[in-house]
């Protein structure tokens, strides 16, 4: 039952687990995400936080007995979706950014080729055409 419920972490990440008896019969189980070797990507320190159920032995059992209804698949189905979102909004932020790239390189390429006819006009400091070089430049 823990193999089937482990599953869809099984997919994303190499799985670690430990057990620690406590008073009163009481059972803590930890299972530790980690990056499987080899797999692109580097998980978030979200995605890899340990998972911890502290419980008598039965307890746990009918709790992993629960499947996806229970606390550790319903963790499990939180955490997926969690990293699907994340996954998600980077896509987008490197497709936003591929785009501003290439926005600002079209808009760079028509300034370029537009910036030879703006040396042509006459500069600010030129005189008018009716005015004579022996003339003083007039502000009105």
């Amino acid at each position: 039952m823990l193999i089937a419920n482990l599953l869809p972490l099984l997919h994303r990440y190499s799985l670690g687990f430990d057990l620690v008896a406590g008073p009163d019969d009481t059972v803590t189980l930890t299972v530790i995400p980690r990056k499987i070797e080899g797999k692109a990507g580097i998980p978030e320190a979200g995605e890899t936080r340990p998972i911890s159920i502290t419980a008598s032995a039965s307890e746990i059992d009918a709790e992993l007995a629960r499947g996806a209804e229970g606390a550790l698949g319903q963790l499990i189905t939180t955490r997926k979706t969690l990293a699907d979102q994340i996954a998600e909004q980077r896509e987008a932020a490197e497709a936003a950014k591929t785009a501003s790239a290439e926005a600002a390189k079209a808009s760079a390429a028509p300034a370029r080729a537009a910036s030879p006819s703006l040396s042509a006009s006459p500069s600010p400091s030129a005189l008018p055409a009716e005015a004579k070089s022996s003339e003083p430049k007039s502000l009105w």
